[in-house]
């Protein structure tokens, strides 16, 4: 973060409110809300479209992937993409095109099945807890509303969650049955966990048996500089501290091929793994072999997929470079905001004083920039201190950007004075 320090704000305000008055009268329908893939990035995969077709749709060990089977992925999609996940190919299920359905569908098998052999399903206890560090992504935490789960707000500092605060709260209640992480370039933070982070989460004491880490490593591969942030094996460090069936991990190529057509993925121990196959072969006789065969023919290896990531961060790079210039020019030297720096992800975090945050996203609202509701990163969408604004720049143009964040900037300054005066 970067910190800012304090200035007179109050003779400016004739001219903020004017410079407002202005953004008005431009009629702006832009979105930064969700951190979505621009249609240059999608056109970077438009030749996956042509990887399978009429004559090509064989596996190497001869499955037809026009056919059902293959619950758990073709064999060369498990063998790539359990590179990707850093874990063995017997520790991986490949799903259909969304992460975030496999989330949801372990959340549910938990309530009404039980989420390990033995213990019983969360549906039938008293106030299942789950612990959020936050501010943190939205959409786990309304996986967690809509099945009735009390969350727990965890703090999320530079090198991950409050670990003190984790530890206490895990080994004495065994209603908290999991935590969700997004450990690298988290949403909307961009911080990424410590390995002393990783460690602790894998080996603290648990009071709870069937006890989970939701490990949602949704941008691994999703660098903004040439120095990425380093990631230690969670699953790894999990049987080295003999708790091998603790995490759950997640991910997917949504920001990486089609946002809407990407393949998701399912790893953990090979434990975890077979009671979960166990459950799905109910469910589907088998994903969409062709979208994984797509994959692996456009990809063909690791190295394919850092090489067109390099061509997601030419795209990214310039749009977050340009939000942290104008946040630099038009906020530094005021007290009044601190905001992030990510190394990669899909966000950028800005804090206002504590007050001012509805405040902001109304005003930017009411001149035509949407920016993500208050509250949005915190557990039931209620930030303790009304401060954090989650800025998603991915998606718009370039000239869109400059527009929405200069207004935000304004935002920031004439909500700021309305909280002190």
């Amino acid at each position: 973060m970067q910190k800012l320090s304090t200035v007179e704000l109050k003779e400016k305000q004739p001219i903020w409110k004017q410079q407002y008055q202005e953004f008005k009268t431009r009629n702006l329908n832009l979105d930064l809300t969700r951190g979505k893939p621009c249609p240059e990035q999608l056109d970077l995969a438009i030749g996956m479209l042509d990887c399978v077709n009429s004559k090509d749709y064989l596996t190497i060990d001869g499955l037809d992937c026009r056919n059902y089977g293959g619950i758990d992925g073709i064999p060369e999609a498990k063998a790539l993409f359990a590179e990707y996940m850093e874990v063995f190919p017997a520790e991986l299920i490949i799903g259909g095109n969304s992460s975030l359905n496999m989330m949801y569908d372990i959340f549910i098998k938990a309530m009404t099945i039980g989420i390990m052999p033995g213990e019983a399903p969360w549906g039938q206890l008293p106030g299942v807890k789950i612990l959020c560090p936050s501010p943190g992504y939205d959409r786990h935490f309304a996986i967690c509303s809509s099945l009735g789960i009390q969350m727990i707000l965890i703090d999320l500092a530079d090198q991950g969650p409050d670990m003190d605060q984790v530890e206490k709260l895990v080994a004495k209640d065994e209603m908290i049955k999991g935590i969700w992480c997004v450990p690298k370039y988290s949403n909307p933070t961009g911080v990424t966990y410590s390995d002393e982070v990783v460690e602790r989460l894998a080996a603290m004491p648990v009071k709870a048996k069937d006890f989970r880490i939701f490990w949602d490593n949704a941008y691994a591969v999703h660098h903004l500089t040439n120095s990425p942030s380093p990631l230690k094996n969670i699953l790894t460090a999990c049987k080295q501290a003999g708790n091998a069936e603790r995490v759950l991990l997640f991910g997917s190529t949504s920001k990486i091929s089609f946002a809407g057509a990407g393949i998701a993925m399912l790893a953990g121990s090979e434990k975890n793994i077979d009671f979960i196959k166990s459950q799905i072969s109910f469910q589907s006789i088998g994903p969409d072999k062709l979208n994984q065969l797509r994959h692996v023919r456009f990809f063909k290896n690791m190295a394919g997929i850092n090489s067109h990531m390099e061509k997601h961060k030419a795209i990214l790079k310039p749009k977050f470079d340009t939000v942290q210039k104008i946040l630099v020019q038009e906020l530094t030297g005021k007290n009044i905001a601190l905001w992030t720096c990510p190394k990669g992800g899909y966000f950028i975090s800005l804090d206002t004083l504590p007050g001012c945050a509805g405040r902001v996203i109304k005003l930017a609202g009411d001149a035509g920039v949407k920016l993500t509701p208050a509250g949005s990163t915190y557990p039931g969408k209620k930030d303790p201190q009304d401060k954090n604004i989650r800025i998603a720049p991915s998606f718009a143009s370039m000239e869109d950007i400059k527009q929405a964040v200069q207004l935000l900037t304004l935002c920031v300054q004439l909500a700021t004075l309305e909280i002190i005066q």
